[in-house]
């Protein structure tokens, strides 16, 4: 059955553990911090970052409040980023079938930089980054080693407030039904977002566009990449 994260942002109070265990885990280097005007560091997802806590810092109904999110790959259940890579280079994405987590594979070396750049841009919440010194694309496995070996993820190991929660998909939406009645008595605004398409689902107490701006799904114009997936998706199922 597909697997899923559920993150109740409401919870979250952006110790980071689950973004250092993320760059533990994966055995990721060091990334030079830089002071932007904020607290969140890195300033943005990169090959050696697949989660990152954003902050964003708001005056709420006369308060100054800051509202985090935990960034990370949504695993789409018909992801986008593998759309376009199957238009260039078969397997370089692909859906672990037992899973459901969307992989990015070796085979995405052999992407050009402008493919990857393609593919990046067929990302509804600009999310894959291309690692410049092996050309690789990367983004979260959902710790995929880790749930085949029937553990969970580290960023939800490492999670103490119950802000990450795993497991089959079905039981984290009604997770994630009954902890938005519960949240919308205090927060009205609070919503689920785009759960229906996702197997990474947020839940967020304010309007999505006030945490970042790829929080919602941010639809593109339609590129190369995925004008030519379009053309070869028929085929592709004809062909089994």
């Amino acid at each position: 059955m597909t697997k899923s994260i559920f993150i109740d942002t409401t919870r979250c109070t952006a110790c980071r553990g689950c973004q250092v265990a993320c760059k533990q885990w994966h055995d990721h280097e060091a990334v030079p911090t830089k002071q932007t005007g904020t607290h969140q560091n890195p300033p943005d997802l990169n090959p050696n970052n697949f989660k990152l806590v954003r902050f964003s810092e708001h005056r709420i109904e006369g308060r100054v409040e800051w509202l985090f999110f935990p960034e990370q790959c949504r695993h789409c259940q018909q992801p986008g980023c593998k759309a376009a890579a199957d238009a260039y280079v078969d397997g370089a994405i692909i859906i672990d079938e037992a899973t459901g987590i969307v992989i990015c594979t070796e085979k995405t070396k052999e992407l050009t930089k402008e493919q990857c750049d393609e593919i990046i841009e067929a990302c509804p919440y600009n999310v894959p980054r291309r690692n410049d010194a092996t050309g690789m694309l990367t983004k979260c496995d959902m710790c995929i080693d880790r749930v085949q070996a029937g553990l969970v993820p580290m960023c939800v190991k490492s999670c103490c407030t119950g802000t990450m929660n795993f497991g089959d998909r079905a039981d984290m939406l009604k997770l994630a039904e009954e902890r938005l009645a519960r949240v919308k008595k205090e927060y009205p605004k609070a919503e689920l977002l785009d759960m229906e398409d996702l197997s990474v689902i947020y839940l967020v107490s304010q309007p999505r566009e006030m945490y970042h701006l790829y929080a919602r799904r941010e639809v593109k114009p339609l590129n190369r990449a995925d004008f030519l997936a379009g053309l070869t998706r028929p085929v592709r199922n004809i062909l089994g």
